[in-house]
């Protein structure tokens, strides 16, 4: 438009003087009003052109951009379930070299190997299914290396369903991580690798806490069905100055008196006393525990220093009945470069607790021992760390022979 344009203007320059003379003048200046009026009309225009394919193309950009936010919407709502699942675990190889007063000293290498696919499929509700190495022990997930190569077992772990509908409080059901409180992890009672399966109801605010458990010895009422009743109330108290005060009492009932070993392959029933009961080995005692733990955390020379101790007695027993573990731990190997060392003295008395359900390291797992245990970790990475555990303890103190007992383990860890 604009060239038919210029060479109108062109040729009515070019002609003018031409045109004029054979044109009266009244005529040649209407003529060139209505040139005027059509220049200005064809500016019009070509500014009006201009702007409508200015706004066309500004329409085409934001046309793509809603396809775009589209195709983005489908994108999540394919990935969606991403958010709502997570893998997490860890694997540990180990070192041991074992010797006990009348046996032949033992060294052997171990691997220990977690995974648990963790879903939420609602904002109220967590799904977990956990795998581990190792076979059939409830308290030790480790697998030791050897037999020729053999491929190694693979158990399930963890498998059940958390609820926490209710503000402060959950409900989990199926097999679980312990949820009962234990001071720096202790294992006077529970080993680490228990997994407690039945019900736990638990509540935490904003001092004080409280757990519930309805666990099972056996859910088969044709295997003769029992229950592990417990309850723990506690409290955290902030004492300023970076110093807490944690402390909790605990009751569990285990019945067992008048059972036959938990674990057949097992005749001295984990240090338990026993009795003989129609020519059968059964245990003399139930397991009524009433459990106390106390830690008193706070920071020095910039690093957490923890002082504890947890106490168990038997209502039960006769005799025996009791057990204790006193200990101190300065740093928390967690980050790269970060560091920590422990010491604890643990006595357990033969029928202070059940003796399947204790730490499997200390003594050589089970009840009857007493001693020291020393640890020292670094952590090389945010996710990998070294380590190396003492323990300096006596085994058969009370019911069997008493018999010196050392274990050393050196462990390298991941998690992710």
């Amino acid at each position: 438009m604009k060239k038919i344009m210029s060479i109108a203007v062109s040729a009515a320059a070019l002609g003018s003087a031409a045109v004029q003379a054979h044109v009266p003048e009244a005529e040649w200046e209407k003529f060139k009003a209505e040139f005027a009026a059509m220049a200005e009309r064809v500016s019009q225009l070509e500014t009006e052109n201009s702007e409508l394919r200015a706004a066309g193309s500004s329409s085409v950009r934001v046309e793509d951009l809603n396809q775009s936010i589209v195709r983005l919407e489908e994108q999540n709502k394919a990935s969606a379930w991403t958010e709502k699942v997570k893998w997490k675990g860890d694997f540990r190889y180990r070192y041991e070299d074992i010797e006990e007063d009348g046996k032949s000293d033992r060294d052997r290498n171990r691997i220990r190997a977690r995974a648990a696919l963790i879903a939420s499929p609602s904002d109220t509700t967590e799904v977990g299914l956990g795998m581990a190495s190792g076979g059939d022990d409830p308290v030790s997930t480790n697998q030791t290396l050897g037999g020729g190569g053999s491929t190694k077992d693979l158990r399930l772990d963890l498998a059940y369903f958390k609820w926490t509908g209710l503000e402060n409080t959950y409900v989990t059901m199926g097999k679980f991580s312990n949820p009962f409180y234990r001071p720096q992890k202790s294992g006077l009672i529970w080993d680490g690798d228990f997994r407690p399966e039945g019900l736990a109801l638990g509540w935490k605010g904003d001092i004080l806490f409280a757990t519930a458990t309805y666990s099972f010895l056996e859910s088969d009422s044709k295997e003769d069905d029992d229950v592990i009743w417990g309850g723990q109330v506690g409290a955290s108290f902030d004492l300023g100055e970076s110093v807490t005060l944690t402390a909790a009492l605990k009751y569990l009932d285990i019945p067992t008196k008048g059972r036959r070993a938990l674990d057949p392959d097992d005749p001295d029933f984990f240090g338990n006393s026993s009795t003989v009961v129609g020519g059968e080995d059964v245990y003399a005692f139930d397991y009524n525990l009433f459990n106390g733990s106390v830690d008193l955390s706070m920071r020095v020379a910039d690093m957490p220093l923890s002082i504890y101790a947890d106490y168990v007695q038997n209502e039960d027993a006769d005799d025996l009945d009791t057990g204790y573990i006193a200990g101190i731990k300065l740093g928390k190997a967690k980050k790269k470069g970060s560091w920590q060392v422990q010491y604890q003295y643990q006595v357990l008395e033969a029928d202070a607790t059940l003796g399947l359900l204790t730490d499997s390291d200390f003594s050589g797992g089970g009840t009857d021992g007493e001693g020291h245990k020393f640890g020292v970790k670094y952590a090389l990475d945010n996710k990998w760390s070294i380590g190396a555990t003492y323990f300096d303890t006596s085994t058969g103190v009370d019911l069997g022979s008493d018999a010196d007992y050392q274990r050393l383990m050196l462990d390298t860890a991941f998690s992710y």
